[in-house]
């Protein structure tokens, strides 16, 4: 019998798999669909939460011991033959800051390198914006992966290393042994395991209510981007300026994003979520306007109140356990999810707090 079933392949259960085994644990996954082809392969990849000083300090906690640890977790990835995640540090000017107390508060406290730039620099720093009128912040550390990439060399890490993937395969029931979980339902039967870890993104509050147990708060949010074709070099840092953000990737495309939509688990993309980002991408970067825009995509985001994801043991049965609801932050605050979860699953010393993850800690009211 396995001694961790995780249901979910993104990047949250890929991850938690990981490191469940690195601790010495048999784990296999299983996934409704495709691995990795929802929320962790829609996502833009920024490794920074938006304005990350309107969020609570948690959430902050779990970004900032994450992005020490990607570094480490990238090299691992393409020693293991995985493709190249394109780790890169580009740095992040946001254009409209107006909280300079509060911004540098959450700096100190969270031991941040920011720095406030006058018009000027700004447009030296990046030729070609517009509407420059104002001091700008420059966050020179924040970093990017390309999440596709990422998600495939996640997955050649894990084949590589023999933990089992069962695609197309729906957990439709957990099953319950002596008073615990002790594994799932699927439609090709009983998949056993000592524990059972969901990450299943949006849909993990689905599966627990259909097995008659509380749910945390989690709940799709429909996120839209689009893909323009740049040219190498032709904007270096991340960009953000009310609340939609440019990405230049390595290859010369530059991604825009992204919307944020109450519509349920529907996807479908929208011409009026096309022309939000197209404008305010060209206000700000005026140069996109004679360029091609080749994609324009969809994804589904766990959102749980105030961005706080769920970790750990579910209160109401013993071998069950949660890693999902991370909102707009599951590759944010990936790594150091997985950590943490699995450091309480072994009874490791974790090297965060748990307390602002556990099912019933107080998260306020609303999503970010």
């Amino acid at each position: 019998m396995t001694d961790c079933l995780v249901v979910g392949a993104g990047s949250l259960g890929l991850l938690t798999a990981l490191a469940l085994q690195a601790r010495g644990l048999s784990v296999a996954v299983l996934d409704q669909g495709p691995g990795g082809r929802e929320a962790s392969w829609a996502g833009g990849g920024i490794l920074c939460p938006l304005y990350p000083w309107r969020y609570a300090d948690s959430v902050n906690a779990l970004a900032c011991r994450s992005n020490r640890l990607y570094p480490a977790l990238v090299e691992r990835l393409c020693t293991l033959g995985g493709i190249d995640p394109e780790w890169t540090p580009s740095g992040l000017l946001i254009l409209d800051p107006d909280e300079q107390e509060t911004v540098a508060a959450w700096a100190a406290r969270h031991a941040q390198r920011v720095e406030w730039l006058l018009p000027e620099a700004v447009c030296q720093r990046q030729a070609g914006l517009a509407g420059v009128e104002s001091p700008a912040l420059w966050m020179p550390d924040v970093a990017q992966v390309r999440n596709p990439r990422l998600m495939q060399s996640l997955r050649t890490a894990v084949d590589r290393l023999g933990i089992p993937v069962s695609e197309y395969l729906p957990a439709t029931g957990l099953h319950l042994s002596d008073g615990r979980v002790s594994g799932v339902q699927t439609p090709a039967g009983l998949r056993r395991a000592g524990r059972v870890v969901l990450c299943a993104g949006a849909w993990t509050a689905r599966l627990l209510e259909g097995a008659g147990l509380p749910a945390p708060r989690i709940e799709p949010v429909r996120g839209q981007m689009l893909r323009f074709e740049a040219g190498i070099g032709r904007l270096n840092p991340l960009l953000m300026r009310g609340g939609v953000y440019l990405i230049p990737r390595r290859d010369g495309g530059i991604v825009v994003g992204s919307t944020l939509e109450q519509a349920g688990f529907d996807k479908t993309i929208t011409e009026n979520a096309r022309d939000h980002l197209r404008e305010h991408a060209l206000a700000l970067f005026p140069e996109l306007a004679g360029l091609p825009m080749t994609h324009h995509w969809a994804g589904l985001r766990p959102g749980a109140p105030s961005g706080v994801p769920y970790i750990g043991a579910h209160p109401a049965l013993e071998g069950l356990h949660i890693n999902a609801g991370h909102f707009r932050n599951g590759l944010v605050m990936g790594p150091a999810s997985a950590e943490l979860l699995a450091d309480l699953i072994t009874g490791a010393t974790p090297a965060l707090d748990p307390a602002p993850y556990a099912f019933d800690a107080h998260r306020g009211d609303t999503l970010l």
